[in-house]
């Protein structure tokens, strides 16, 4: 292996933009994961930028399993398949009827 590797990357060290719970989903910066550990404000995060998760979703939306792009809503905290004014996160992997209140969502692993 290369001696200038560091790691993998699909789990990064964060300071918490908010409180956040573990398995919370959170954007810092331009880069969206999903939070492994609970922590404070300003607290340091662990953050998974990949993986398939069970997140908050918005109502009122049917995703189609990988059809559907989803987008992290930071307002609401919560995931979309609204493009504007939210932040590109991955797609869908289940079907979602427009009632459900969480969505399974594969993450892209890339920032916005």
């Amino acid at each position: 292996m290369a001696r200038n590797f560091v790691q993998p990357g699909d789990t990064l060290t964060f300071t918490a933009p908010y409180a956040v719970a573990s398995g919370a989903g959170m954007l810092v910066g331009a880069v969206f994961s999903v939070a492994l550990n609970a922590a404070a404000l300003g607290a340091p995060v662990e953050g998974k930028t990949s993986g398939v998760w069970d997140l908050p979703k918005a109502t009122g939306e049917a995703w189609v399993a990988y059809t559907t792009k989803v987008y992290w809503d930071n307002t609401n905290k919560r995931l979309t398949s609204t493009a504007s004014g939210n932040t590109y996160v991955g797609v869908a992997v289940q079907n979602q009827a427009s009632a459900d209140t969480s969505g399974r969502a594969k993450l892209n692993g890339t920032v916005a």
